[in-house]
């Protein structure tokens, strides 16, 4: 209580009477606005002191509605205001697909990253967003592109990870790229070890297992060095010990890498995801797509290539770019295990830490070539069609395809 002394002051009435009553009234007010005063410049210091990268209260929120990840606290979150000034206000397109495109964009610190925005958000988008930062924030692996962040902030859905340079499998073997880069043999043998070894920890290494779903070169991004990883995580799905996750009828994934007993079974394995990984070493193989023309005739990959292979024709299913600039060897080594993966039952496929080590087997080969005959990347590049012949003399037993 604030006392007023007011007895030397020459007021008209009866001062004395009334003095007691307006020290009554006047202390509560003035300390009510001192209180006041204290509560705004308390809220002013707490709101500079919140940090940037907070969960934002998107709309979604301030209408009553939450989704899975909201509450979380996770610091790698962005508000759309963030990702518009990361991207430039989207200035540029590196990528896109069905749920949404892909924007460049630079973080305050430098680092280049990708951009993920899904066109809507629509139940299944919305699920598939939650599904894929979940798993981004809980698997590491340096065959697994690295997550950044996310963007939740009413319907914009928004996930953030590492740039890959190099861009994706499929534009590098089809020569659609803005780069002079050319796959070599050896180094699509390193890119195949890569995807391997990511599928194994995702399989092997997580409790519970995961499961891709949509293992594809349109999936499989690249640095400036060439080095593969392991993309886009919406369709995952948790395994359990047995392998087998019932699903619902919908079967997910993309046309000509789906598993045929996945789709009449709707039961989903890990061999589902071998068996697209068998697609993806036939496209390495050959530099076709999963499903072609020829001569106005629509062909699968894994049939057009088998039926050749079974009758010992390896010249004409590898790709004509690597020019026969390979260890034959190597070669056959690795559609044996393509057609492997590819088997019609999932029981008679490899497991994907059976498939890394074979291809391990196949580089060892393609290497020792290589420095039996002397050759550098370059070199074999730009060589005669004799090292073909060479090749086809190589020592080892253990490493001849089986009889045809």
């Amino acid at each position: 209580m604030i006392n007023l002394n007011i007895s030397g002051n020459n007021l008209a009435g009866n001062a004395s009477a009334n003095s007691s009553e307006k020290g009554v009234v006047v202390g509560p007010t003035i300390g009510s606005l001192l209180f006041l005063l204290v509560l705004v410049m308390l809220a002013i210091f707490i709101s500079k002191k919140r940090p940037r990268n907070a969960v934002p209260w998107s709309s979604s929120v301030n209408s009553g509605k939450s989704t899975a990840l909201l509450g979380q606290e996770i610091k790698s979150c962005f508000s759309h205001v963030d990702i518009v000034g990361i991207t430039n206000n989207f200035e540029k397109v590196i990528g896109g697909g069905g749920s949404g495109n892909v924007y460049y964009g630079r973080l305050e610190n430098g680092c280049e990253v990708a951009v993920k925005v899904l066109k809507n958000s629509h139940s299944q988008g919305t699920k598939e967003f939650v599904a894929e930062v979940k798993l981004l924030m809980t698997v590491h692996h340096k065959c697994l592109v690295s997550f950044v962040g996310y963007c939740e902030e009413g319907a914009n859905l928004i996930v953030i990870y590492e740039h890959m340079s190099g861009g994706d499998l499929r534009q590098l073997l089809s020569g659609r790229t803005s780069t002079s880069a050319f796959l070599t043999w050896e180094r699509r043998l390193q890119v195949a070890l890569s995807i391997a070894a990511g599928l194994d920890y995702l399989h092997s290494g997580c409790n519970p297992p995961i499961i891709h779903r949509d293992v594809k070169t349109t999936n499989i991004l690249l640095n400036a060095k060439m080095e593969a990883k392991v993309a886009d995580f919406g369709l995952s799905k948790a395994g359990k010990k047995d392998d087998v996750t019932h699903l619902s009828t919908v079967v997910a994934g993309t046309p000509g890498y789906i598993d045929p007993e996945y789709y009449c079974t709707n039961l989903l394995t890990k061999k589902s995801d071998v068996y697209s990984f068998g697609v993806v070493l036939f496209e390495l193989i050959t530099g076709r797509t999963p499903l072609f023309d020829v001569s106005g005739e629509r062909f699968h990959i894994v049939q057009w290539a088998t039926a050749r292979l079974v009758r010992g024709d390896i010249q004409s299913v590898a790709d004509p770019k690597l020019g026969a600039q390979y260890e034959v060897n190597s070669m056959w080594k690795v559609a044996d295990l393509a057609m492997s993966c590819t088997s019609q039952q999932s029981h008679s496929r490899p497991r994907m830490s059976d498939v890394a080590i074979q291809l391990k087997e196949a580089i060892e080969v393609e290497t020792y070539y290589r420095q039996r005959t002397g050759c550098s990347f370059a070199e074999v590049q730009h060589s005669s069609s004799s090292s073909y012949e060479v090749s086809s003399s190589f020592p080892s037993a253990s490493f001849l395809p089986p009889a045809r």
